[in-house]
């Protein structure tokens, strides 16, 4: 299935039924009163999250929604039915913002939970709410009140703790497969991923995280080349991101230092606080430099960049050193969350099982 990660759609909620002009008219009745009824509430829309949903790629073809209605009001004091709701379902994570002003409405970040993003009109009033001692036969009532319409930006951002960084054919598919059940596809070509890939690793018994993989960056991503940029936005709920440098010597560069900065240059681009998160180097395809070099190789890398976070050396292909790399993630997501707490996003992200 295509993955879609955004889409524009229109909502309208239901009017409210008008309220009825009636008498009660009925034989040997006399002065009966005014007997009409208020009409019914007009439905209104929701968007719920669904967990068995991982893209927006239905709204490609339904882009319009309605709810009923609210039906009108009549005589011996009927009310009308009132509109049903409409639930509209989203995968989890989606966020929902107001295409005309930009306004963010909401965002759904746990399963099942419910946004309302249009309210139905309220219902008319019948011409008996109208009567008194002084209006003993009143003609006057109420229509019902037009339902919300707005269109609505869909943006899903997928929901994962630790996120991966790098150029193309760094080996971000690779590692995801390496520690987890996802099976991206993997090639000796560049731009083998062309959306978002989740796995969840398992490192002991209730003890998982969600690791997001995008689309490699290139330089210039920033201004629309490549396609990793358009993915950016799912390492926004990420805590931790795994920054993939290719040190093999037959890489499409060569040039390790290079392709870090243009990493942390694009990074920095797209988003100042993105590119301010906590960020492990992770090395990869150290397999391939000849052993006598691969210390000095990652002592001159270390150096050029002034690095002083966290550095693994790994081979995803193999499966070296992978798993001390996810055992320091868990540890690591352990610490943050006994330091904070929980809050509605977090918790989404705590229980993988």
């Amino acid at each position: 299935m295509k993955f879609v990660d955004e889409a524009v759609i229109r909502i309208q909620a239901g009017d409210g039924g008008n309220g009825c002009v009636s008498f009660r008219r009925e034989r040997f009745i006399p002065f009966g009163g005014p007997d009409g009824g208020d009409g019914g509430d007009g439905g209104s829309i929701y968007l719920v999250a669904d967990p068995d949903l991982n893209t927006l790629v239905d709204f490609r073809f339904t882009r319009t929604f309605r709810a009923a209605r609210g039906e009108n009001g009549s005589s011996a004091n009927c009310t009308g039915k009132a509109g049903d709701d409409l639930l509209v379902s989203v995968p989890v994570g989606t966020l929902a913002i107001d295409a005309d002003t930009d306004e963010v409405i909401g965002d759904l970040v746990g399963a099942g939970q419910r946004l309302l993003v249009a309210r139905g009109g309220f219902h008319g009033i019948g011409n008996a709410r109208y009567k008194s001692s002084t209006n003993r036969a009143p003609r006057q009532s109420k229509p019902g009140t037009p339902g919300e319409g707005r269109t609505l930006r869909l943006e899903l951002k997928v929901l994962a703790d630790v996120g991966l960084l790098g150029m193309p054919n760094a080996g971000k598919s690779t590692l995801i497969r390496a520690v987890s059940s996802a099976r991206p596809k993997v090639a000796d070509y560049p731009f083998t991923t062309l959306h978002p890939n989740l796995g969840v690793v398992r490192v002991g018994p209730l003890r998982s995280f969600v690791m997001a993989d995008i689309p490699g960056l290139i330089e210039g991503a920033a201004d629309g080349a490549g396609l990793g940029v358009q993915f950016l936005k799912h390492l926004s709920r990420t805590s931790l991101l795994l920054h993939l440098v290719d040190m093999s010597p037959y890489s499409d560069s060569a040039d390790p230092l290079g392709d870090v900065r243009v990493i942390e240059t694009e990074l920095a681009r797209y988003s100042e606080e993105l590119a301010g998160r906590e960020r492990w180097l992770v090395l990869n395809k150290l397999d391939l430099v000849p052993a006598e070099e691969r210390e000095t190789r990652v002592a001159a890398l270390l150096a050029a960049l002034h690095w002083s976070g966290p550095v693994f050396s790994i081979a995803a292909i193999r499966g070296e050193g992978t798993e001390l790399l996810c055992q320091r993630i868990m540890d690591r997501l352990d610490a943050r969350r006994a330091e904070a707490p929980v809050d509605g996003a977090a918790a989404a992200l705590t229980d993988h099982s």
